[in-house]
């Protein structure tokens, strides 16, 4: 469940993309829209200003019920709506296409640093309440993260900008839109099961551990 309300402003990017033309004709939307712009731009606008709300609810709705904010939400409410904001004013799609890599980047700096600066990294600060683990396991951990996060912004960067030139500018835009939600989605649903079949693994090891060697191995 948390997997589909973190990914909440992209299903709706992806479905308010897709009907947009139904918005156009059917909604105040309309009114806002140039028709003289080509129908990718029109549906990319549109998309991108429910996105930016759908993270304003997002943000304000995990604050209701925990009466926390959650970093990863506003880093990316942050650059929805400023780069959004400009895809929206000046109809170039282009900034909206960057948001993701900028934010995976984003999170793969702050992962690596928190080895460099602080006692532990981010990793092991966020889960090592639930489970107890070598601190080489923690670090392997973290780093498979920040990996993560560089491939998953380096993916976006090449679906939007460089995979298949010649096609027509639609077709581009549609392609990236199904990469935004299922491929970086999907990216995201296997990195998770191989997390989770690495920590069972170190889990189990230190079930099997007697104590002394165990509260050795810690960090």
């Amino acid at each position: 469940m948390k997997l589909l309300f973190d990914f909440f402003p992209i299903i709706l990017f992806f479905v308010s993309y897709y009907q947009a033309h139904f918005l156009i004709e059917n909604t105040f939307v309309g009114q806002l829209i140039n028709p003289d712009k080509p129908d990718f731009i029109n549906a990319t606008i549109i998309a991108t200003g429910v996105a930016i709300i759908a993270s304003f609810i997002q943000v304000a709705y995990h604050w209701i019920n925990t009466r926390k904010f959650e970093r990863m939400h506003l880093f990316s409410l942050a650059l929805i709506t400023v780069l959004g904001s400009i895809t929206i004013f000046l109809g170039n799609p282009a900034f909206i296409q960057w948001k993701p890599t900028v934010l995976n980047w984003l999170f793969a700096v702050v992962f690596l640093g928190s080895m460099l600066i602080g006692e532990k990294p981010i990793i092991q600060r966020a889960m090592s309440e639930q489970i107890s683990l070598p601190q080489r396991v923690w670090n392997t951990l973290n780093l498979s993260w920040v990996g993560f996060f560089f491939i998953s912004g380096a993916a976006n960067l090449y679906v939007a900008f460089y995979y298949n030139l010649g096609a027509p500018d639609q077709d581009r835009m549609d392609t990236w839109v199904n990469f935004k939600l299922f491929g970086l989605m999907g990216l995201t649903i296997a990195f998770v099961i191989l997390q989770a079949i690495y920590l069972s693994r170190h889990i189990i090891e230190d079930d099997d551990t007697p104590d002394g060697d165990s509260a050795g191995g810690k960090a």
